[in-house]
């Protein structure tokens, strides 16, 4: 059974970045379309980009577009969210998930293995 952690989040100022990985054990990410989420207080969580398993095709939500870089390192079984640039709106606790089907869109209810998820905080 596919298990995921993620790890990599803390507290970093306006205009830093933070490397956020996702380790997989039990499977081979390989098998999924993997997608990082992310929940701010009080708001609903939402997607923010998605590795696809087939070709590594790749999607951002606007938010994020020119920020973030998603990529997978199939030999450490991991998959890693570069966020530069970040904002105080960046702020939340980060999520990766896995996906067996084929997805166009961060339809959340496609992906159904979650990591416990890693809180980013950034505040100056």
């Amino acid at each position: 059974q596919l298990q995921l952690v993620e790890s990599g989040g803390g507290l970093v100022q306006p205009g830093g970045s933070l490397r956020l990985s996702c380790a997989a054990s039990g499977d081979t990410l390989n098998n999924y379309n993997i997608g990082w989420f992310r929940q701010a207080p009080g708001k609903e969580r939402e997607g923010v980009s998605y590795i696809n398993n087939i070709d590594s095709t790749t999607y951002y939500a606007d938010s994020v577009k020119g920020r973030f870089t998603i990529s997978r390192d199939s030999a450490k079984n991991t998959v890693y969210l570069q966020m530069n640039s970040l904002k105080p709106e960046d702020t939340g606790v980060y999520y990766c998930a896995a996906s067996p089907f084929t997805i166009t869109t961060m339809d959340i209810s496609l992906f159904g293995s979650w990591g416990q998820g890693t809180q980013v905080t950034v505040s100056s």
